[in-house]
């Protein structure tokens, strides 16, 4: 009954991301922090929990969308190589900010950034600048970036395509550049995050079956079959809907996450 529970979150989960073009983790990371707390996890580590097995299941849902992403061209390895680095030290330094941070500020800090992020779906413009070929971005400056955006995505649990997707396209990137380069730039922060997530957890001794420190492995499992399955359905219909209709959904979606989350934090 437990898997076939989160099957179901990775079928919803996988949908969303297809539909929304953003990131599962945004969807997994509340949902299962909910099914974590009802499962009597305890406050201490639910949305610890939430949040490494979310990056877990990015993994396996980022290499779908790089393949799908290099078919067409859209990834620009050379800046995904000289982000890298950023974002793997960033990714690993969040997970070990993550575990020092009580569940109650985890929520906070979520819950602020969903805020932000539903507020700026509703009022973001894409950009038409294009990067020039033979043009390059100082590598330096995307260490720096790549390390914030690896913190931050840890701290999110998700992917970090809500944050390098601007700072992309306000670097010369096309839309469909920054996209595609994003999702390649998903998959060392999700890889460094959740194992940064394991070996933290792993010295709090969690006494709860099928964890490996904070990454639950059922859940792991069947969310990521799932949503490998259902994230391309998603897509399928959101080329059959309107862009501006399916960006102030998901802002609505983000909101009301956010106001959940922010006030758990400030009632508990």
């Amino acid at each position: 009954m437990e898997l076939l529970t989160y099957l179901l979150i990775g079928t919803v989960a996988g949908f969303a991301a297809g539909l929304f073009g953003v990131g599962g983790g945004l969807i997994v990371v509340p949902v299962l922090y909910i099914v974590f707390m009802q499962s009597g996890y305890g406050e201490a580590v639910s949305m610890h929990l939430a949040l490494g097995t979310s990056l877990a299941t990015i993994m396996v849902t980022s290499i779908s969308s790089i393949l799908a992403h290099n078919k067409n061209h859209a990834v620009l390895w050379l800046v995904v190589g000289q982000l890298t680095p950023g974002l793997i030290l960033g990714s690993f330094g969040g997970a070990a900010i993550a575990d020092a941070l009580s569940g109650q500020k985890l929520q906070l800090i979520i819950g602020i950034f969903s805020l932000l992020v539903g507020i700026n779906m509703f009022y973001s413009a894409q950009t038409k600048s294009s990067l020039q070929q033979g043009q390059s971005i100082n590598p330096y400056w995307h260490w720096f970036a790549g390390a914030i955006i690896g913190i931050a995505s840890a701290l999110f649990g998700i992917g970090g395509g809500s944050l390098t997707v601007p700072y992309l396209s306000r670097s010369g990137l096309t839309m469909q550049q920054a996209v595609g380069t994003s999702a390649a730039c998903g998959l060392p922060i999700a890889v460094t995050g959740a194992l940064g997530f394991m070996f933290f957890g792993a010295h709090e001794q969690i006494h709860i079956a099928h964890t490996i420190g904070y990454v639950h492995i059922y859940a792991f499992i069947g969310i990521s079959i799932m949503s490998f399955i259902t994230a391309r359905q998603g897509a399928k219909v959101a080329h059959r809907l309107s862009p501006a209709m399916l960006k102030k959904c998901f802002a609505c979606l983000l909101l009301f996450m956010s106001m959940y989350f922010l006030s758990k934090a400030l009632l508990l």
